[in-house]
């Protein structure tokens, strides 16, 4: 039930990253910059719950190495492309992208596992490539919507799927804390990024564009560090069958709030809602039936 409960609060939150990484764009156009700064304050969030909890718990260090390793690239060097992501769809738009996560994982495992093809997933396909369906043949669209915004969405969507697979590997096979585990997982996140931003040639310097990204990536990072203690907490105490679908649920979180807190900007109708709707039952009906 544990897993259950957090693996739903990862999904709220998760949900209101994109929400809030839209806003943070809509302030300071820069993808990489404000990707470095969601992921370095999610760090220090997460580093906050984490310290007291490993005292408390008497937690030890050992194992964490794969952790960093993982989020290094997921949600490290990942974290860019999602933001673009953000930035050319829309956070709703890639939240029900990132939707097909569950089936993504599912694939994976039909192709590297040997796990057999069920009429259930069959079904969940279908459910989830007509939600894909209805994003494409949408009539209202954001201003400035790209459609490479959903192709980068996608990646991110399989990078996420991979990361689900490999942490929950990781926590069972290290046994590592799982708090511990997210605050250095996102401390390895922002040290990757910080290597991108300094080896990236835009102009400006790595400090002013940390210092004009900060006030509206603040929100995001705040998102960030919460649900991926969450959601690390979740994988080390269930499976990613069970996990995966319910994280998912990000994408009518995302729907739901952009409808809410951006209005017009997001262009949410009733296709959109219900393409997330479509998305959110077949990764459930994945995870119900593995």
């Amino acid at each position: 039930m544990d897993a259950v409960i957090l693996a739903a609060l990862a999904g709220a939150l998760f949900g209101a990253l994109a929400v809030a990484i839209r806003w943070g764009l809509g302030r300071v156009r820069d993808p990489e910059g404000g990707a470095f700064v969601t992921a370095a304050l999610g760090f220090l969030v997460a580093a906050a719950i984490a310290v007291p909890v490993a005292l408390v718990d008497g937690a030890t260090f050992g194992g964490l190495w794969a952790f960093a390793l993982v989020g290094a690239f997921v949600p490290g060097l990942s974290q860019i492309v999602f933001v673009r992501a953000v930035r050319d769809a829309g956070a709703s738009r890639t939240a029900v992208v990132l939707g097909t996560a569950p089936l993504l994982s599912a694939s994976l495992a039909l192709v590297f596992l040997d796990e057999p093809l069920r009429p259930a997933l069959v079904a969940a396909t279908i459910a989830i490539v007509l939600g894909g369906a209805l994003l494409v043949w949408e009539r209202s669209r954001p201003p400035g919507f790209r459609a490479m915004g959903i192709v980068l969405a996608l990646v991110a969507a399989s990078l996420f799927a991979a990361r689900d697979n490999l942490v929950r590997r990781a926590s069972l096979d290290t046994g590592a804390d799982p708090v511990l585990a997210a605050a250095v997982s996102l401390g390895a996140a922002a040290l990757a990024l910080l290597v991108y931003l300094t080896a990236s040639r835009r102009v400006g310097s790595v400090g002013s564009r940390v210092r004009a990204a900060l006030p509206g990536f603040a929100p995001a990072a705040l998102c960030l560090g919460l649900a991926y203690v969450a959601l690390l907490l979740a994988l080390s105490r269930g499976d990613v069958t069970v996990v995966a679908p319910l994280n998912a649920t990000q994408s009518l979180w995302a729907v739901l709030l952009a409808a809410a807190l951006l209005g017009r900007a997001e262009a949410v109708g009733p296709r959109l809602v219900l393409a997330a709707a479509l998305v959110v039952a077949g990764g459930v009906l994945v995870g119900a039936t593995r």
